[in-house]
């Protein structure tokens, strides 16, 4: 399991994300700056342990006019050859030092690591917690965004996904 390291991250993945968001096609915030919170979200394990697995739930705007996004990120220790237009940025990582972090959907360690979610084979990890399940997350979490869209779900992966999607 990831080991969550109580340190710094600078830029911070808000900062990073808030240059990033506006580029993507599917941004619906145009015409203004993002405003970013993080709202949730939950980590999955790389099994060899090299790859920082997140899925980042974060809001763009005011109260109940925010917009909702779900982020898939990874951090690694050195650039991917040849994936250099799913780079979102570097961090230098407190414990860890310099960190390359991806768009995770141009990532073949999420991709396998969410696969593996989907088909049971995966355990989902608190976002802020080391050796944590994600459905003993965060206390913090907002309820509301747990259960949006989720009636009716019946596959354990489902229902994992809709009750931690956000913290």
């Amino acid at each position: 399991m990831a080991i969550i390291h109580a340190t710094t991250l600078n830029p911070s993945k808000l900062e990073l994300l808030r240059g990033w968001l506006p580029a993507q096609p599917w941004y619906l915030g145009t015409g203004r700056e993002p405003d970013l919170a993080k709202a949730g979200g939950f980590r999955l394990d790389d099994p060899q342990g090299e790859v920082g697995i997140e899925f980042m739930v974060v809001t763009d705007g005011p109260g109940d006019r925010a917009i909702t996004y779900q982020v898939p990120l990874t951090y690694r220790p050195r650039a991917i050859a040849g994936a250099s237009g799913g780079l979102i940025g570097t961090a230098e990582h407190g414990v860890l030092g310099r960190r390359w972090i991806y768009d995770g959907a141009r990532d073949p360690v999420l991709v396998a690591q969410l696969i593996a979610l989907i088909q049971g084979e995966a355990e989902p990890q608190a976002q802020n917690a080391s050796n944590t399940p994600a459905h003993r997350a965060d206390p913090q979490s907002p309820r509301g965004l747990r259960r949006q869209g989720c009636r009716g779900q019946r596959s354990r992966a489902a229902m994992s996904f809709c009750h931690l999607a956000a913290g």
